[in-house]
């Protein structure tokens, strides 16, 4: 054997030494000395002493170092002295946040959900007491998933899961969103569920699929009852706290915090929603709401908030489907699924596949009356009895679900007969002496935002709720819906329809004001621009107002008199970064009247144009700036007569 230099065993000798024996298996330390004392001479191996003293080190401290596979190991087989020293090994030593008992395999799920599925319930109890989380969930998607996720061969990750988790699950199928209270549920372990439950777990969590832990529970068995016990004891203290969070701020304040005008609306569905939450409703049937009236006027946004408001923020709760893609007769295989030996009858249908997931969702079918009238039949049976069949014929109950429709459907005649209350709302206004309902004084309204979209001026709160009469319900909007929609059955299964109405003055005011907001948040973080505007530029924009399209016709307004004429000065130079840039209007010697009333000469122009008064520099940048060059104004033609576009001056 050829001579080793000394050089090398000193160094080995320091590893072993050193913190850094963590590194090092003890078979490879025990082998270097070996090869050291069959080539060295007796005379160098007066060294050998401290060699040993390190190689007791490295004896003592490897027992100590954090194993992954040993860990895992540890819990799939209940050996709660091993799961003890290896979280002290670990101390603390963050992975991705998590602490030492939550350790995520690197194929998704935690030493906590392995002890549950393998119904280790004295290792649930020490990773428990050793600070391990309950809620966490698996990300354990099958095998294919959770290999392209970790850089692994799909069947190398089927192997490691049978392995190094549980060897009586599907490996293959998706375990995403399951907690550790799912797998004791599915393991049969009463005793794990039951330390689960005290610990804090949720009962009611759902996985990926929507499903509860008690969907997994045996029946019956031990762990299904102490499941339902604690279900049902979550499920009335989550009722109770949602009913005194309801006594305390209402429904129609939520809705009014993200909702502009729309007051009829707003109590209509926030009464029909009270009576089911309460318990005073048909709880054999859904509810159902088609949503009428002109486009960009809070129809969706309604639809969204309710879901919001209903199931706090839940993505899986809130299902839109758009009906404009359904205006073949073959489309309806999307809805529902397709049939046996057709392509795609093992996915299932758009909404199928949703509510399985949550039978308790908000629907949303969005401008239903583009849909083809045989897509409409199948809803048919979701309206009445809230349950619907599937391709593969699998029932799927949804009868606490809420179907929103939409649609455009007369809405000309509501935009029509809106101005016409209004008008009749101005008068009675006027006889009381109070003030106007759908025109206030612009110059009363500050530049800051409101703390709400609802509170621009004080009078709003005075304004009175315009109420749809049942004349022009039965007489105008009725044929108009039997008339597309052939059938009166479909019609009788709905419970309410909300009429949208158009913007009054003072809700007009509100929306110019959040839309110059938005675009003031977006001046300041991507260019350094502090835009500021005068009360007489909520008027000016508003004026722009087109019935037929709503809030769009504000957003398009703002940018075309606004917002070009800012980009195209900060084109040119005239505007920098740290600039303040100050909005005003001035009178018009002529105006062309946008607003539909305006132009029936119902009531008088208001329009103005707009122009940047002032714009000064940041504070340290006192210096005055050369007026920008007349070209800036961008003139259109002069038939019919426009205001005078934006124009900037700057001081």
């Amino acid at each position: 054997m050829s001579r080793v230099p000394n050089s090398v065993f000193r160094w080995l000798r320091w590893m072993a030494g050193s913190p850094r024996v963590f590194f090092i298996p003890i078979r490879r330390t025990a082998k270097c000395y070996a090869v050291e004392r069959l080539t060295l001479p007796p005379a160098n191996r007066s060294h050998l002493v401290a060699g040993a003293a390190s190689l007791g080190l490295a004896l003592l401290t490897a027992d100590y170092v954090f194993n992954e596979k040993r860990f895992f190991k540890a819990a799939q087989v209940g050996n709660v002295q091993e799961l003890r020293k290896q979280i002290e090994a670990a101390g603390d030593r963050r992975n991705e946040g998590e602490s030492a008992a939550d350790r995520r395999h690197p194929l998704g799920w935690t030493a906590l959900m392995t002890a549950a599925a393998n119904g280790q319930a004295p290792a649930v109890q020490e990773l428990l007491r050793l600070g391990a989380r309950p809620e966490l969930r698996d990300r354990y998607a099958g095998a294919t998933a959770a290999a392209s996720h970790a850089g692994l061969h799909p069947l190398e990750a089927l192997q490691r899961r049978e392995d190094e988790f549980c060897s009586s699950m599907n490996a293959r199928a998706s375990f995403l969103g399951w907690t550790a209270l799912h797998y004791a549920a599915l393991a049969d372990s009463a005793t794990s569920a039951a330390a689960l439950l005290e610990a804090g777990a949720d009962p009611t969590a759902r996985d990926h699929a929507g499903r509860r832990p008690l969907h997994y529970a045996r029946d019956p068995s031990p762990t299904r009852e102490i499941l339902l016990q604690h279900t049902r004891r979550w499920e009335d203290a989550a009722a109770a706290a949602a009913a005194e969070e309801r006594r305390r701020f209402p429904l129609e304040q939520r809705l009014k915090q993200f909702i502009v005008g729309q007051q009829a609306a707003i109590e209509t569905v926030a009464a029909a929603v009270r009576r089911k939450e309460n318990g005073w409703a048909d709880e054999e049937h859904p509810l159902v709401f088609l949503f009428l009236g002109s486009s960009g006027i809070g129809k969706t946004e309604l639809a969204k908030q309710l879901a919001r408001y209903m199931h706090r923020d839940d993505p899986a709760a809130f299902i839109r489907l758009d009906m404009s893609e359904y205006q073949e007769k073959h489309e309806v295989a999307k809805l529902i699924g397709a049939p046996p030996g057709y392509v795609g009858h093992e996915e299932g249908g758009q909404l199928t596949r949703a509510l399985a997931r949550r039978a308790d969702a908000v629907v949303l079918f969005d401008e239903v009356d583009k849909a083809h009238p045989d897509v409409l039949t199948v809803l048919l049976q979701l309206f009445d009895e809230g349950r619907l069949t599937d391709g593969k014929g699998k029932l799927i109950e949804c009868k606490n679900a809420i179907f929103v429709m939409t649609s455009n459907l007369a809405s000309d005649e509501i935009a029509q007969y809106g101005l016409k209350l209004r008008r009749e709302a101005e008068l009675r206004a006027a006889q009381r002496n109070r003030p106007q309902v759908t025109d206030v004084s612009t110059d009363k309204v500050e530049n800051n935002p409101p703390s709400s979209p609802n509170k621009v001026a004080d009078n709003e709160d005075h304004e009175e709720t315009l109420e749809v009469s049942r004349h022009f319900k039965d007489n105008v909007v009725r044929p108009i819906l039997k008339k597309h929609f052939g059938r009166d059955e479909f019609l009788g299964r709905i419970n309410e329809i909300v009429y949208f109405l158009p913007f009054s003055r003072q809700e007009l005011l509100t929306l110019v004001n959040m839309e110059l907001q938005h675009w003031a948040e977006k001046a300041k973080s991507r260019h350094d621009v502090e835009l500021h505007w005068e009360g007489g530029v909520l008027g000016a924009l508003a004026d722009g107002y087109d019935v037929h399209y709503g809030a769009r016709s504000i957003k398009h307004e703002v940018e075309r008199r606004v917002v070009n004429q800012i980009a195209l000065a900060a084109e040119r130079g005239a505007l920098g970064r740290g600039c303040a840039l100050l909005l005003s209007a001035r009178p018009a010697a002529c105006s062309w009247p946008r607003h539909p009333a305006a132009r029936a000469g119902r009531v008088p122009p208001r329009r103005r144009p707009l122009r940047a008064v002032q714009q000064t520099r940041s504070r340290r940048s006192p210096p005055k700036l050369a007026p920008p060059p007349p070209q800036l104004a961008v003139r259109r033609p002069a038939a019919p007569p426009p205001p005078p576009p934006l124009q900037l001056a700057a001081l």
